[in-house]
């Protein structure tokens, strides 16, 4: 890449940064007319993503060791570099993210000003069983997982009634996303399983009710599906 125009795009990154990131888009639009002029149209992507990593590196929004989640991509960031973002997913798969699109699309930085994260786990409980103790049982359970915070403690709401079940939601803080959430979110479904089988808390199935207007027409209907079969 060409030297000065190397120079213009840290030049408009630090005017960016300067006046806030709301003008980045008359910015960048200046910085393409600037390109087409001087001949530097072919390189107007590789100084797009080199203004918004130095926009990056100077406002600090991600740094490597934060934790987010940009489209469908979600995992810890490696490595800031000159147009992309390292991001290593808990697969172990290493993204490449262009930095212009962590600068103009949402991203979410689950570690940006403290690593706490809550989660949600949704669980249904059978009419018949009682619902208080579900309830208290679901925090239980949630508190004694290890990687589950103990302040601010767990929390579980009756959320609605549902076709099927009473919807209960435990609501729980961890202070390591970087660990992961999917594997956390197990283990305190698996010690709800253990309670709830204990104090004969009931999961229920999905349950629907069959309405018959005539039953000669049910047995007429199964004797001509007998007889052509």
């Amino acid at each position: 890449m060409d030297v000065l125009a190397g120079a213009k795009a840290v030049q408009i990154a630090t005017v960016i940064y300067q006046k806030g990131p709301e003008h980045i888009g008359v910015m960048l639009e200046q910085m393409k007319e600037w390109m087409k002029k001087n001949n530097y149209s072919s390189l107007q992507k590789i100084i797009g993503n080199l203004i918004s990593g130095v926009i990056l590196l100077l406002d600090k929004s991600i740094k490597p060791g934060d934790v987010i989640a940009v489209d469908d991509t979600y995992g810890w960031v490696n490595t800031l570099g000159g147009r992309y973002v390292s991001v290593i997913t808990r697969d172990g798969v290493e993204h490449l993210i262009p930095n212009e699109l962590l600068i103009t699309e949402r991203v979410e930085n689950w570690t940006y000003s403290h690593d706490r994260t809550r989660l949600r786990i949704a669980v249904g409980v059978h009419y018949d069983s009682d619902v208080r103790l579900a309830a208290r049982l679901c925090e239980e359970a949630a508190g004694q997982t290890t990687r589950v915070l103990q302040d601010p403690a767990p929390k579980s709401l009756v959320k609605g009634f549902g076709d099927n079940s009473v919807d209960l939601e435990i609501r729980f803080w961890i202070a390591d996303a970087h660990n992961g959430v999917a594997n956390v979110k197990s283990d305190v479904l698996l010690d709800v399983w253990d309670k709830f089988h204990e104090h004969g808390i009931e999961i229920p199935y999905p349950q629907r009710d069959l309405h018959l207007r005539s039953a000669g027409e049910l047995v007429r209907a199964l004797r001509e599906a007998q007889a052509t079969s």
